[in-house]
């Protein structure tokens, strides 16, 4: 039995009868699963989980999810339908588990319902999908996301981007041109397509960080990711021209709510030796 199949199992085996859905969404249907990539799932149920059953199903995530060879990661979203449907700004969200949880989760309590603004790019994602593994087809039990709502959470999450570009410096990069190719285009791209998009659309000078980025993003697992002296010193630069890029999107709709500003603390000591990426964080 596969990690998907697992992850069906587990869920059908403690949600039920209040399972209304389960989606798969994300690489996995609109552009294919790339080495890294997680395996991403939608569950949508009648009511709130009880605390018994919160804590069985992270017990059951923590045993089928992973970052080791031939293991991925599970992200897996629940939400009850009455929370999104009618739809309102800022959705709350049942349960959210990902690996860049694992450490806190074991040592506290469960994941607890509260607002989720990147329920709006994951519902937007599930329904272009159209991939259910139980249930009916998305559409049948959630609506679609308004334009300005999927703006307000692609933005939601830049402070905290730019907060762990030293440490996840891929998938920053990444998400930051996905959210400059969603504000431009207002598609929810793959992270390799929205990186294609925005490599169209910058400055020569630009280009070679996220070209980097998306290449370990279709070729490399995190473990090793490596990225030279040179490319560093041009993180800052790049993620400083993408955020003035967002920013302009951004103004049209009101006040920008972060700084941008040169000189990002992402490079290092010109001594060091190349520094390799471990993902740390949840990038939607």
């Amino acid at each position: 039995m596969d990690q998907l199949e697992r992850t069906v199992g587990l869920v059908r085996g403690l949600l039920e009868p209040e399972l209304l859905g389960t989606y798969l969404h994300g690489s996995a249907v609109l552009g294919g699963l790339n080495p890294a990539s997680d395996l991403d799932v939608l569950v949508v149920t009648r009511k709130t989980m009880e605390e018994r059953t919160r804590r069985a199903l992270l017990e059951g995530l923590l045993e089928i999810s992973g970052v080791t060879a031939g293991i991925r990661p599970v992200e897996l979203t629940v939400v009850v339908q009455s929370e999104v449907r009618p739809w309102r700004f800022p959705p709350i969200g049942d349960f959210l588990y990902g690996e860049w949880l694992r450490d806190d989760v074991r040592v506290s309590e469960p994941p607890q319902p509260g607002p989720m603004p990147d329920l709006a790019l994951v519902l937007t994602m599930t329904l272009a999908g159209d991939h259910p593994l139980t249930g009916p087809p998305p559409a049948q039990l959630v609506g679609p996301v308004p334009p300005a709502d999927l703006v307000r959470a692609s933005v939601a999450g830049v402070p905290e981007l730019l907060h762990d570009l030293a440490d996840d410096t891929r998938n920053v990069v990444l998400t930051l041109a996905r959210v400059w190719t969603t504000l431009a285009t207002g598609e929810i791209r793959p992270k390799d397509a929205a990186a294609d998009w925005a490599l169209a659309h910058l400055p020569p000078e630009h280009r070679p960080v996220l070209e980097h980025a998306r290449d370990l993003y279709r070729h490399c697992r995190y473990e090793d990711e490596v990225w030279s002296h040179d490319l560093m010193r041009r993180v800052g630069p790049h993620v400083d021209e993408v955020l003035a890029h967002i920013d302009g999107l951004r103004r049209r709709a009101g006040p920008a709510r972060w700084a941008v500003t040169a000189g990002h603390p992402s490079a290092p000591a010109s001594d060091a030796p190349p520094r390799r990426r471990v993902r740390s964080r949840r990038r939607p």
